[in-house]
């Protein structure tokens, strides 16, 4: 089996890919903080709020992503739990 095929199959589990965006989410957060704090100038200002505008972007793919999930029935409770079952 292909690396591409064992990536969509384990992708194709809502917890999963909810998961992998919060994680995406989580980094650019990261980001923002760090290019904040440690960056001079326009520069680090700009680069700032692109990491808040990437972050604010995926949270809004997150939610629309989870509105649709919540139409079908399934297991999911939230990506706090899916860790939970996951650790």
């Amino acid at each position: 089996m292909s690396v591409a095929a064992r990536l969509s199959a384990s992708l194709a589990d809502f917890g999963s890919r909810s998961i992998v965006t919060h994680a995406i989410m989580a980094i650019g957060f990261a980001g923002a903080v760090v290019t904040g704090l440690f960056v001079q100038g326009q520069i680090g200002l700009i680069s700032m709020v692109a990491f808040i505008n990437f972050t604010a972007g995926m949270w809004i793919c997150q939610s629309v992503h989870s509105l649709g999930n919540a139409t079908r029935d399934s297991e999911y409770n939230g990506v706090l739990m899916e860790v939970l079952r996951r650790v």
